[in-house]
């Protein structure tokens, strides 16, 4: 009888000892998984900066474009 409840202990820990590397391995691809949506979002931000330069310079553009419109009328009322 001194043997089931070591052998009880024993099955309880194997059990626990393989859900803890199941646990391991599932945090594992997390990081890796995680890792990738940082480099992906970084990604995005880099294109986000260069559409929003982008923006940028057509709004440059217009304002000018405005400014040769508003002399131009000037010009044709005087």
């Amino acid at each position: 009888m001194s043997d089931q409840p070591d052998n009880i202990l024993l099955a309880y820990l194997r059990r626990l000892d393989e859900k803890l590397d199941r646990l391991i391995d599932d945090v594992g691809d997390l990081k890796l998984r995680v890792s990738g949506l940082e480099a992906e979002v970084g990604r995005l931000r880099i294109d986000i900066a260069g559409v929003n330069s982008r923006l940028d310079r057509l709004e440059r553009r217009i304002d000018l474009l405005e400014r040769r419109q508003d002399a131009v009328e000037a010009f044709h009322k005087a």
